[in-house]
């Protein structure tokens, strides 16, 4: 029975994440799949442990290895059948992934002493690493950001016939592609660099975390906690989900792996298919803005902005418990208007007996967030994470690794760094071509202008532009995109930096539920059997948080712990509690009963009300939920 559940998992990761869609070898083949793949993460546990390489030869080893194991894994064709003339192609392009690292690693010092005077080889060498670069992102990702990445490079050639500001004098394609290629502001520029750092030790982190059993820890703890409660499944999907996602950082794998038990359990207790696909998808990728780890583009984002990523991690804290509570209380209310019960005491988990078998594994992350608020580098605190849950695993017979599960987690790992890297590369190209040409400085002045001086305005500008941006591109390259283009406006226009950064990372995060392409939703669908466009639609309002919020952080950082004093924290916090709550029964129409449709009014006007950050409005915003909820306990004892 769990192997087929473990093959219905598979199945639906690759059909809503193209980047766990790879080839499965056997034989020699395979040996040397993992070799290689094992490879890279020795390498990396190696430089965590004893020092990384100088930036470019860390980021070149990092590449070098990445698109290797892409083109071996990844067909030139999603459908493709066994091709010698096509094997041999991937087999060259692999060939040509080490020879474009090999080329950096090896010619260091001499490329430096040149200081910019390049060979025609070298030229040659950019070209093909820029070829590669695309190809490789391609067949991991799909076509949306390598297409994106070209139309960014064309533009950084025909500068001279763009329109009115946007023009700029035009650049070669061998300045271009030396910029790209020998420079760290291109291929090998500082998302590339945190990929080949923090990035890939947490992915391996979160590999250790799953074969060790960390995410059934979680599911049985959430469970003893909130079983017995109304709706409790679903509250327990929240709240696993929510402590598995900070770790795997992918919405539509956390989805796939703690949905395919949560989703069964909430259907049993009553919820519809749909609700139930929708909170697992809505709490799944709430887990990329959830501290202490999140997602893989906070490392970028604290790179960005020149800060310790705890810096980070204390800012987002605040919005995104804003963000639980919110989908908690929505499943709360949605129980309470169905009359659904708990679940069964017998299937309900014991608290002090989980602790007591697989408790331990909890140890690691504690060590993470000790080091992390310690002022250790997240390079350090993942190392040592690691170490950690690969010792405390001999503790009990059924959490032990053997010299097989050790391979096979270290294989993992590297594999499910495969996708983040890749676009890490390829969005280097944007990053590049912005740097090279001015096009950031331009598109700031732009937004500016558009906006005509007003941040609400810039703020919904840049809200499109990542939704837009996230239905085809991974959450990583969206941030790393706006970052470097929208975010400037924002600071521009008074936003502190982490305010701006952190609004742009939201909703590229909340686009993994936005139709068309919602995939966290369309992967719990799968799960639960629901219509997908409906269980996006479902998932969108259940996630309403992470559109609101956003905007009440960068009007008022005190939410973010930015330059506050403690009552000012205390007092945005309290208002912003009370004002997602009337949102959560606002949205549901429900609190202790159905509203009638002035009861919902008055919710959503003191939601907004209360999340507005001035004492005027928090004191209407609490007499118009005061009234709301007199008038639905006072009819509901009349009726």
């Amino acid at each position: 029975m769990a192997e087929k559940e473990h093959l219905q998992e598979d199945e639906l990761l690759k059909k809503y994440d193209p980047k766990t869609d790879y080839r499965h070898y056997t034989g020699l083949a395979a040996i040397l799949v993992s070799t290689i793949a094992v490879s890279l993460s020795l390498f990396h546990l190696y430089t965590a442990g004893f020092g990384v390489l100088i930036a470019l030869k860390q980021r070149a080893v990092h590449l070098g290895f990445i698109f290797t194991l892409i083109f071996l894994l990844y067909p030139t064709l999603k459908k493709q059948k066994a091709n010698k003339l096509l094997l041999t192609f991937d087999l060259l392009l692999a060939f040509s992934s080490i020879a474009i690292s090999t080329y950096i690693i090896i010619n260091y010092q001499e490329l430096v002493q040149r200081a910019g005077m390049f060979t025609q080889l070298d030229h040659f060498m950019a070209i093909l690493a820029i070829i590669i670069v695309l190809e490789g992102t391609r067949r991991a990702l799909g076509p949306e950001l390598p297409i994106i990445s070209i139309l960014f490079l064309l533009y950084a050639h025909y500068g001279q016939q763009m329109p009115g500001m946007l023009a700029h004098r035009g650049y070669s394609w061998s300045r271009i592609a030396s910029h790209m290629y020998f420079t760290t502001e291109g291929i090998f520029g500082i998302p590339l660099g945190v990929s080949a750092t923090y990035i890939f030790l947490f992915l391996l982190l979160g590999a250790f975390a799953k074969r060790t059993g960390l995410g059934d820890l979680f599911i049985d703890l959430a469970l003893s906690l909130t079983g017995r409660t109304t709706g409790g499944p679903a509250k327990a999907a929240v709240v696993s989900s929510g402590l598995m996602g900070s770790i795997s950082g992918s919405s539509v794998a956390n989805t796939v792996t703690t949905g395919s038990f949560t989703i069964p359990l909430m259907k049993r207790v009553g919820y519809n298919s749909r609700f139930a696909a929708a909170v697992e998808a809505a709490a799944s990728t709430g887990g990329q803005i959830m501290p202490p780890i999140m997602g893989a583009a906070a490392f970028i984002m604290a790179e960005f902005i020149g800060v310790p990523y705890v810096t980070i991690a204390k800012a987002a804290i605040l919005p995104a418990i804003l963000y639980y509570i919110t989908v908690g209380l929505m499943v709360h209310f949605e129980a309470k208007k169905q009359g659904l019960k708990g679940m069964e005491a017998n299937l309900i988990p014991k608290f002090l007996t989980v602790i007591k078998t697989r408790g331990h594994m909890i140890v690691p992350l504690i060590i993470i967030f000790y080091y992390l608020f310690k002022g250790y580098t997240p390079l350090r605190a993942a190392f040592l994470g690691i170490l950690v849950s690969f010792a405390l695993s001999f503790l009990k017979k059924d959490t032990r690794m053997s010299l097989q599960d050790l391979s096979d987690t270290l294989r993992e790992g590297a594999i499910s760094a495969l996708g983040v890297a890749a676009a890490c590369a390829a969005v280097g190209f944007i990053v590049g071509v912005t740097t090279l040409t001015g096009l950031g400085l331009k598109f700031t002045s732009l937004t500016v202008a558009l906006a005509n001086g007003n941040l609400f305005l810039a703020l919904f500008f840049t809200m499109v532009a990542c939704t837009i941006l996230g239905t085809g591109l991974p959450t990583t390259a969206t941030y790393i995109v706006l970052a470097t283009m929208a975010a400037p406006a924002l600071t521009q226009l008074g936003v502190p930096i982490i305010a701006a950064h952190l609004f742009v990372l939201y909703f590229g995060v909340v686009a993994d539920l936005t139709p068309p392409a919602a995939l966290a939703a369309y992967a719990g669908a799968g799960i639960a059997g629901s219509n997908p466009l409906k269980t996006g639609l479902t998932a969108v309002k259940l996630a309403v948080a992470g559109f609101v919020v956003p905007f009440v952080f960068a009007y008022s950082p005190s939410l973010l712990l930015i330059d506050s004093k403690i009552t000012q924290v205390i007092l945005i916090t309290g208002s912003s509690i009370l004002g997602v709550f009337a949102l959560a029964a606002a949205v549901l129409a429900y609190l202790n009963r159905k509203t009638t449709f002035l009861e919902r009014l008055l919710l959503f006007i003191s939601s907004f009300a209360l999340l507005i950050p001035d004492w005027k409005t928090d004191i209407l915003g609490l007499i118009l939920l005061a009234i709301v909820i007199y008038l639905q306990f006072r009819n509901k004892k009349t009726q």
